[in-house]
């Protein structure tokens, strides 16, 4: 199995989450980062194809048939099992959790979206929970990196080629937008408006700051 990465801050924890939505080329660049390694449900069975052990597996794995959800259970350092009925929360959202009790600092959601549109928008959810914690949170696959700002946030370019903003509270002010070809000054977004959609960088970092509200900040490509 391959081992993380040695951590150069001790103040800083890395946690990955590998969920059980669509896997992508993602999740090995993520887990390649991590401090610690969570799988909930079928995104265990993920991590360890991709040559990792799970810090913690989790869930109720009913996406799994019995063979592997032994295997996720002995190529794992801990392993929780929950039934499938009798629960409060989705699989993800009990990772989440256990990321919060192992200190997490920032936390990367991978294979947390996917078809089910109804996990997504919840696993969306997720980041208003860790941004009221002060935690670092982003949501990534193949295609998308999902972040939340109520205050200030610097973007870089890496990949992407589509910046959008979407309001998550019903309003947000203030907002000011710099580094891309459109940009923003003290403005103002409804839930209902287009207008932050595919937004595209004119220098490699840009940077976000709102006076007032919840916005999403998803940074795209085709």
């Amino acid at each position: 199995m391959k081992q993380h990465r040695d951590r150069k801050d001790p103040h800083q924890r890395e946690i990955v989450i590998v969920s059980g939505g669509s896997p992508d080329a993602s999740i090995a660049t993520a887990l390649a980062q991590a401090d610690y390694i969570i799988g909930a449900d079928r995104g265990a069975a993920v991590i360890i194809a991709l040559g990792y052990k799970p810090d913690l597996s989790l869930g109720d794995f009913d996406s799994v048939d019995e063979s592997e959800r032994e295997h996720i259970q002995t190529s794992s350092n801990q392993y929780i099992g929950c039934d499938a009925i009798d629960k409060n929360y989705t699989d993800t959202e009990l990772a989440f959790l256990a990321a919060i009790e192992h200190n997490a600092t920032s936390i990367t959601l991978c294979a947390g979206t996917g078809t089910r549109l109804d996990h997504t928008l919840a696993n969306i959810h997720l980041l208003k929970r860790a941004l009221e914690l002060q935690i670092d949170m982003r949501i990534i696959d193949a295609h998308n990196c999902i972040r939340l700002v109520d205050r200030k946030l610097t973007v870089n370019k890496e990949h992407y080629t589509y910046l959008s903003l979407l309001p998550l509270s019903l309003e947000v002010h203030g907002i000011h937008l710099t580094g891309f070809q459109y940009p923003l000054h003290d403005a103002s977004l409804v839930i209902g408006q287009s207008l932050g959609i595919s937004n595209k960088w004119i220098d490699e970092e840009g940077s976000i700051s709102i006076r007032e509200g919840l916005l999403l900040v998803i940074c795209s490509n085709d």
